[in-house]
């Protein structure tokens, strides 16, 4: 992967003569990201014959589970990576919307509509950094040795630190970048410990023989017993949780996610926010349901019951006075690992067959809610917005250009078919039927009461419904009110385009004609001048369909339901056989 990529790199820059390169390399990400979910595919449907393949000496193992989620990952990988590898807008006039117009003719307007030279175009290291946070995460979730584990947990970890301050230029990317990593690094301290412990207590490295020492400990004689007990796995099992809850942002080591949420690019908090958590909760499940029986009174896996309790209550109460949105998004997020963490924690065919579910439906609603952000915010690119009784630029326009939920005021006024998508999405958080987060809620609590959870499905259900409450206030912002906005009259200058055809009989360079003489001194009659105005500036196709896909899904689950769900059951089916 790496590799192939490095050579697309090299051939890009000696082939492409063009500024923004970041484009070019992002659609080599994509082109190889293509090529690898074809190739594991194709090779799919041999890990649901068997337990699964252990490869290299048993420093990874890949089975059902491990397979699927990383064909799932390399989908959210493509879907994010298209978000730097075209323009987000794009210039759609009816004179040029036929098929024949666009295969013959071409249509030039002024570059500045695509803000070609924009920061987010300029960040050649992006796709790399990209692509080595990708392998960490399908190592990881593939990984069956305590050392396999470390390497792969920290490569995408120090991916992860990299592509949250690669926008140099910003001083808020620069700072969470940093918060980041020292957390991060605390975090890893903790895996780490936990690592040598276990190695100190067991002799061994790999997942399996701890697994059969873990079983055995509690029926071998008294005098051997003292090396092998389960307690002892059980403390070392416990302080390495501590380091993935602080990974995935759950209570109490939630306290890090909302600043650097906040602080990093909208363009990174949309990878970090989903891609990071998937394999460390695969890897979780893994070590839960290999691990958590024994016959003690204590078991380690209490502490996922106990922070899947805090992180309800926190993600909750402390989203209700939030004013910065990817700061609320946060503490969404935090709540909703709280759900994931009540389904893992359980560890029943039924609450294994929620927790795939809940952790598939809720990275796809993640994700179509961050791209919803971030094409709103394309979309706003051409207005000032009113801050404090004065109009101004939004503040990091090319990255992160909705930072407040007062920004979204009236948004249904100019685009109400992104402010229904993201009301969709916003209702599919909250658990509203019949969206495809309702189905994902009701299936956690539905495993929990099954297994005698009563007070924690009481918790959940009384949280889901106050956490209601901060999503309707984005619903009334967008609905309730009047825009803030105006349109920068600066812009007018540039509403005009022309068609050329392809066949023109003079060969001028026109991108530069246009940019340096838009009057065009040297009209031909092969050439068509076109007026446009702001409403004719759209999103790029390829944020378009990716929104409507995404919503969709979202909102059409109950019509399809029988894929998703049989997918859940028979990885659960798999294995619990």
């Amino acid at each position: 992967m790496l590799f192939s990529n490095i050579s697309f790199f090299i051939i890009s820059t000696a082939v492409n003569m063009r500024r923004d390169k970041t484009i070019v390399y992002g659609k080599n990400t994509i082109l190889l990201l293509t090529i690898l979910f074809l190739l594991g595919y194709s090779s799919y449907y041999m890990n649901l014959l068997d337990k699964g393949i252990s490869l290299y000496g048993g420093l990874l193992y890949t089975s059902a589970i491990s397979h699927y989620f990383q064909l799932f990952i390399l989908l959210l990988a493509f879907s994010i990576a298209g978000i730097t590898a075209f323009y987000p807008r794009d210039v759609a006039v009816k004179e040029y919307i036929s098929i024949y117009k666009t295969i013959f003719f071409r249509f030039i307007y002024k570059s500045i509509i695509l803000n070609k030279m924009g920061e987010q175009f300029k960040i050649i290291e992006y796709s790399l950094l990209f692509l080595f946070v990708i392998i960490g995460t399908l190592f990881l979730i593939s990984s069956s040795d305590l050392v396999t584990i470390f390497i792969s947990l920290e490569l995408q970890s120090y991916g992860l630190y990299l592509i949250s301050s690669v926008y140099r230029n910003s001083e808020s990317a620069t700072a969470g970048g940093l918060m980041y990593f020292l957390l991060g690094g605390l975090s890893s301290c903790f895996i780490l410990l936990a690592t040598g412990l276990l190695y100190a207590n067991s002799g061994c490295t790999n997942l399996d023989s701890i697994y059969v020492i873990n079983n055995i400990s509690n029926n071998i004689e008294q005098d051997i017993k003292i090396w092998y007990d389960s307690f002892y796995i059980a403390m070392s099992l416990l302080i390495m949780s501590v380091g993935f809850l602080f990974k995935v942002s759950a209570a109490p080591f939630h306290f890090w996610s909302p600043d650097v949420y906040d602080a990093i690019p909208t363009i990174v908090t949309a990878f970090v926010a989903i891609i990071a958590k998937i394999s460390i909760f695969i890897l979780l499940l893994e070590l839960v349901h290999y691990s958590s029986k024994s016959n003690l009174d204590f078991t380690w896996v209490i502490s996922l019951l106990i922070s899947s309790l805090l992180s309800l209550i926190i993600g909750t109460v402390l989203g209700l006075s939030q004013t910065r949105i990817k700061r609320l998004f946060a503490y969404s997020t935090i709540s909703h690992v709280g759900f994931i963490l009540l389904g893992l924690s359980i560890n029943t065919i039924e609450s294994i067959q929620a927790f795939i579910f809940y952790l598939i439906q809720y990275s796809l609603s993640n994700l179509n809610a961050f791209i919803l952000l971030l094409s709103i915010g394309y979309l706003l690119y051409f207005y000032f917005y009113n801050k404090q009784g004065e109009f101004k630029d939004l503040e990091e326009k090319n990255y992160s250009p909705i930072q407040y939920i007062n920004q979204l005021k009236g948004y249904f006024n100019l685009n109400p078919i992104l402010a229904i998508s993201l009301s969709i999405t916003l209702f599919s958080f909250v658990g509203v039927p019949p969206l495809l987060g309702f189905f994902g809620k009701q299936m956690i609590l539905s495993a929990a009461l099954d297994s005698g959870y009563i007070f924690m499905s009481l918790i959940a259900i009384i949280t889901s419904v106050i956490g209601a409450c901060y999503y309707l206030v984005i619903i009334k912002v967008i609905y309730f009110y009047k825009p803030d906005y105006k349109l920068n009259s600066e812009y007018d200058n540039y509403l005009t385009g022309y068609i050329i055809p392809y066949n023109a009989k003079k060969k001028i360079d026109y991108d530069r004609l246009y940019e340096i003489n838009p009057e065009l001194t040297e009209k031909t009659d092969d050439i068509k001048e076109i007026k446009f105005n702001f409403e004719n500036i759209v999103l790029s196709s390829y944020l378009a369909i990716t929104i409507s896909i995404l919503t969709n899904i979202i909102l059409l689950f109950i019509l399809m339901p029988n894929e998703l769900l049989t997918l859940s059951t028979n990885l659960t089916l798999v294995l619990f056989n």
